[in-house]
């Protein structure tokens, strides 16, 4: 007797597996053969992590050298949320689609009023990026639309992201999406050398709108992100410095100890940053 089988489970499965898929990052060993000959330990960095009361990885990319610098090469490898680092690529994905035009371009505020006083105004995308708002760019990603920024991402090699058109406006909060230290400074790097296939003129908004500090001494460029997930917090700063020595690349991915008080949280990742690359002579 021939067993029959229904395979229309198995092909709803699949078709939902693909829907739920986005953003293929390169593979790990391709990212350290391109950027990478020695990697360091560095205690200072666990030092510093230590003192401020939270655990995780410190990672550096000294271009130049080609050296990696961490107190946690295992962490770096694990993906996580990438959060609000993720309105890099946001950011990116919207210019070369057209939602947005520039970073003078006016997102409206939805007349909801958000615990963030800051929020609750029309923002440009530049200040949107700069206020880190979150109901901006969840609307940007619903205009974009999930075959779009599924399109996109895989051009963009961006982690792996997870998300339908259910998910589309907060697979980056919350959910299975997942980007780690490497694979942020690897994106970071191929965007820095435009080895991302984008337009000048969008490289060269990103490139204005990431900049945080610029001084006679250095150019400090990137994003945060915080995320919240089973209650636990879990803490990004991703991007570069740029010196008369040359750029070099970090991602810093933290959680709060026990006893951290969570009120320091939103700038104690930048200080721990700021802090191990002086240890290591990027700035001064």
């Amino acid at each position: 007797m021939k067993r029959q089988f229904n395979i229309l489970p198995i092909i709803l499965i699949s078709f939902l597996a693909a829907c739920q898929h986005a953003g293929k990052s390169r593979p790990f060993q391709e990212i350290e053969s391109d950027l990478s000959e020695s990697r360091i330990s560095v205690q200072e960095f666990q030092n510093i992590l230590d003192s401020a009361g939270v655990e995780g990885c410190i990672l550096v990319y000294k271009f130049n050298d080609k050296t990696w610098l961490s107190n946690d090469f295992n962490w770096a490898e694990i993906g996580r949320l990438p959060a609000s680092t993720f309105k890099i690529p946001n950011s990116i994905i919207a210019l070369e689609t057209g939602v947005m035009e520039s970073d003078s371009s006016i997102i409206p505020w939805d007349g909801h009023k958000r615990w963030l006083d800051s929020w609750n105004k029309d923002m440009t995308l530049g200040e949107a990026l700069q206020f880190s708002c979150v109901p901006c760019y969840q609307r940007i990603a619903r205009e974009v639309g999930a075959d779009r920024m599924r399109q996109w991402l895989d051009t963009l090699h961006y982690g792996q992201m997870v998300f339908d058109s259910n998910t589309i406006d907060k697979f980056w909060l919350e959910g299975n999406s997942k980007i780690s230290p490497y694979e942020q400074i690897d994106f970071l790097k191929r965007l820095y050398f435009k080895e991302i296939p984008i337009s000048v003129n969008t490289s060269t908004i990103i490139t204005r709108m990431l900049i945080l500090d610029k001084n006679t001494q250095f150019t400090l460029s990137g994003k945060t992100g915080w995320s919240i997930r089973g209650g636990n917090n879990n803490g990004w700063f991703v991007g570069y410095v740029e010196t008369e020595n040359g750029v070099s690349f970090f991602a810093t991915n933290v959680n709060p100890g026990t006893e951290f008080k969570m009120d320091f949280f939103p700038v104690i990742r930048k200080q721990i940053t700021m802090a191990a690359l002086k240890k290591v002579n990027v700035i001064h």
